[in-house]
């Protein structure tokens, strides 16, 4: 639908259009439900693979760098962030849940 909506064929344009209305919608709540297969996490990396793939004169590129012209992170890796901020919070105390229903502290 971007494609189709934005006259403009500048990559940079279409990738902060792809930011501002697709990413948002695969990202939501992540931590909650991040998937753990391989097959899964293919479904929605092939998403950003997709849009990047189609962009004007990108196509010939590889995934890897046509997310390092665009300067992008691959999904899996934004959702490995978004676990980890999660768990910060947690362990600090910043999110309203119980730290040992999640975590158990081994001392040596």
């Amino acid at each position: 639908m971007i494609l189709r909506c934005f006259l403009t064929r500048d990559p940079f344009v279409l990738i902060r259009a792809f930011k501002i209305y697709v990413r948002p919608l695969v990202e939501y709540a992540s931590p909650v439900w991040s998937p753990v297969s391989h097959a899964q996490i293919e479904k929605l990396e092939k998403v950003q693979r997709r849009f990047t793939k189609r962009l004007s004169g990108l196509s010939k590129m590889t995934y890897a760098a046509r997310l390092q012209y665009l300067e992008l992170q691959s999904l899996e890796r934004r959702r490995l962030n978004q676990d980890l901020i999660m768990c910060y919070k947690i362990v600090r105390g910043m999110v309203d849940v119980n730290l040992s229903d999640f975590f158990y502290i081994v001392w040596f």
